[in-house]
């Protein structure tokens, strides 16, 4: 995998652009699954230097509300791109958004439903995620969190098993996530930020800056001039399209905290 170049060579004048830092979750803000205080302290970091902050995951809406009400965050898009949440704290309002309508959603649910008898059935050694009972959107097959670690090959045959049917499958550092509709992480990001805070995505994404680590943040990586992996993307060398144009030297949500520390010269 090749780098432009480490994070630490981040020129002050892009520094002096970025009015926003969007971030996965699983292992790009934690380690080993775990917030580190590090990381959760370097989104507090960002805000109180005026910078906004929105993590764009895979996890699930529930976890979602939490995280929007909770965090030092502007918002957030879940379940890879299936609704974004933000929170109006001033006037003690969720505002959600979803990509397909309930309709469709109850739709999809039935269909994923046979989808995962199916891929436990192929698939020895996965399992349905812990957090599934608290997904709206998508179905999303635990390979490495709670079970022991499966082999690409296997992980893949689950991605074959959702496109056979139709679905999109996406693949996580933790889970592959399956899911009806034409969306993805980047085409609600693009949603968000129109809907909420009136900027248009494609103009303004030299302002931003994007920390991913796994293969479904390809499209952000495409995207974004400023895209950033922590250092343990490198396990998914060959599994990225899209590389990141920046690499930090710590793994995780260290490696967030690396970027920022960076980004704001600290």
């Amino acid at each position: 995998m090749t780098f432009l170049q480490p994070f630490r060579s981040f020129s002050q004048t892009h520094k002096q652009q970025i009015k926003y830092v969007l971030t996965d979750i699983d292992d790009t803000l934690t380690v080993d699954g775990k917030l580190p205080a590090i990381a959760y302290n370097a989104m507090e970091l960002l805000q109180n230097a005026g910078i906004k902050v929105i993590p764009i995951t895979g996890r699930p809406a529930g976890w979602c509300d939490h995280f929007a009400r909770m965090w030092p965050i502007d918002g957030l898009v879940g379940e890879n791109g299936a609704f974004y949440f933000y929170y109006d704290s001033e006037n003690r309002k969720m505002i959600r958004k979803f990509w397909r309508s309930d309709t469709q959603r109850k739709k999809d649910k039935n269909v994923l439903a046979g989808l995962q008898e199916q891929i436990l059935r192929e698939v020895p050694g996965c399992m349905v995620s812990c957090d599934q009972s608290y997904r709206e959107a998508d179905l999303a097959i635990d390979f490495c969190e709670d079970v022991e670690p499966l082999p690409m090959h296997q992980v893949k045959k689950i991605v074959s098993i959702f496109e056979a049917a139709g679905a999109i499958a996406k693949i996580s550092s933790i889970h592959v996530n399956g899911w009806f509709g034409n969306y993805d992480k980047l085409a609600m990001t693009r949603m968000f930020f129109s809907d909420v805070f009136q900027v248009d995505l494609d103009k303004h994404k030299e302002e931003m800056l994007f920390s991913g680590d796994s293969p479904n943040d390809s499209p952000m990586f495409a995207f974004f001039p400023n895209s950033v992996g922590v250092a343990n993307i490198l396990q998914f060398a060959d599994e990225i399209d899209s590389k990141p144009a920046w690499l930090t030297e710590k793994k995780g949500g260290y490696g967030f905290a690396e970027m920022v520390d960076i980004l704001l010269d600290r």
